[in-house]
């Protein structure tokens, strides 16, 4: 119990030494940069299943069938 005591006490003197706190950053740049106005590209919807073409399960094939297809027809 003293520990977590003596931490607290030594974070609290430690947070009091500091110096001035660093200034937050300029939101000026930010903020134009949010503005719809610019030389900036315009983005355009792009359909994300472009190009898909639906397949249909061709159910299972014969082992011997599928095996010689893989070996190139070859006993």
């Amino acid at each position: 119990m003293k520990s977590y005591f003596l931490a607290g006490a030594g974070a609290l003197l430690l947070g009091a030494c500091v110096g001035t706190p660093t200034p937050l950053p300029e939101t000026t740049a930010l903020e134009r940069a949010s503005q719809p106005t610019g030389p900036y590209r315009t983005l355009a919807y792009e359909d994300p299943f472009r190009g898909y073409e639906r397949h249909q399960p061709s159910g299972p094939g014969s082992w011997r069938g599928v095996n010689e297809q893989q070996q190139g027809g070859h006993h």
